[in-house]
């Protein structure tokens, strides 16, 4: 099944096959080799010098603990959908002080409005989601980080999970704290861990907090890295860190990465521009729509379950809308490995089953 939703996205048979190797301890020098590759090609991905952790979670355990660890006294998240929402949820069942500030679905957080909002408040953690995959928007990350340069207290966090290895982020250059991305997305891995970045001004706030919680605690995993080379507290998942060293290689050793930024941006502007002409896009404006997964307006009342029971006899598969956008939207995941062939196939098929339906 070829697989067209944001995630878990289409993994090549390739990478799959790395996870048959045979296992090895996590405490061998084989581990640090295998665990340090994985960081030096993510750093690469992330564009960044600083550490990169990795959590045998989804991305949304690195999410827990970045709020959890880099937060001291009051953190403001800013939300475009669904996934901020449940940054902000995540916050407050951990009992920390957070704030939620979000704007209408299909919109984007504009730069202005978050430099109003720190101006009158005094945070010392920031997280803002990048790209988010509800609503097919993505947040205007270069404009935020002007703004956040005014504010070197706060340390700044960016879920990237579904933006990261398919869309340009200059980490360091931006002056992200902490990145955090997903094996399942962008990375085209199978679901099973993520990756986050750790700058030195992130590593000092988590010296300061008395309870960073334990299996999500970043400055755990960064000091483990630093006594056991490269190794981690617990258990990693060594099959998927196969598959994770053989992937990055590819994307940056032999397709390399302005290539695939590009390769995701065609794929977008395609998927686009076809939605343009048959129904809308639900982003307000195409300046802030995804280049990894487009949100369709469903204008026409397409009964996408049926459509996705046609799609699935040709052995592939979109995604409905989520949460409150369940039946006014489609989503159509244009990351990871898929090729603008793979999209044009998927294109043409729906639009012959339309015909039909």
């Amino acid at each position: 099944m070829k697989l067209f939703i944001p995630g878990p996205t289409y993994v090549r048979e390739e990478v799959l096959m790395q996870m048959t190797k045979p296992l090895i301890g996590h405490r061998t020098k084989d581990a640090s080799v295998l665990q340090k590759n994985i960081t030096e090609n993510m750093k690469q991905v992330f564009m960044t010098e600083n550490m990169v952790l990795c959590s045998t979670s989804s991305g949304c355990g690195l999410m827990e603990g970045a709020i959890r660890s880099c937060t001291s006294s009051k953190a403001a998240v800013f939300s475009i959908g669904s996934f901020g929402n449940k940054w902000h949820k995540i916050g407050i069942s951990n009992g920390l002080d957070v704030d939620l500030y979000k704007v209408e679905l299909g919109e984007t957080i504009d730069a202005n409005f978050v430099d109003e909002v720190l101006k009158k408040n005094d945070y010392d953690f920031v997280a803002i989601t990048h790209n988010e995959t509800s609503t097919g928007v993505v947040t205007p990350i270069e404009e935020i980080a002007e703004v956040m340069k005014k504010y070197g207290n706060i340390v700044w966090a960016v879920d990237a999970v579904s933006s990261a290895g398919g869309m340009k982020i200059e980490t360091d250059e931006l002056g992200i704290d902490i990145l955090i991305t997903s094996t399942q997305k962008c990375l085209a891995l199978p679901p099973g861990m993520a990756f986050c970045t750790f700058s030195e001004k992130a590593i000092e706030r988590a010296k300061t907090v008395e309870n960073r919680g334990n299996y999500f605690d970043l400055l755990s995993l960064y000091n483990d890295i630093l006594k056991r080379d490269y190794q981690y507290p617990n258990t990693p998942n060594i099959s998927l860190m196969y598959a994770a060293e053989y992937q990055l290689n590819h994307m940056v050793n032999e397709e390399g990465l302005e290539d695939r930024f590009n390769r995701h941006r065609e794929m977008a502007e395609y998927v686009r521009n076809w939605a343009l002409e048959n129904f809308a896009l639900f982003p307000k404006d195409v300046k802030y729509a995804s280049d990894t997964v487009t949100c369709v307006l469903n204008n026409k009342n397409l009964d996408i379950g049926n459509l996705n029971r046609e799609l699935a006899k040709r052995g592939m598969t979109i995604s409905n809308g989520y949460g409150d956008l369940k039946d006014k939207t489609f989503r159509i995941a244009h990351m990871g490995d898929l090729t603008m062939d793979d999209i044009k196939e998927l294109l043409e098929n729906i639009d012959e089953i339309r015909g039909g339906l």
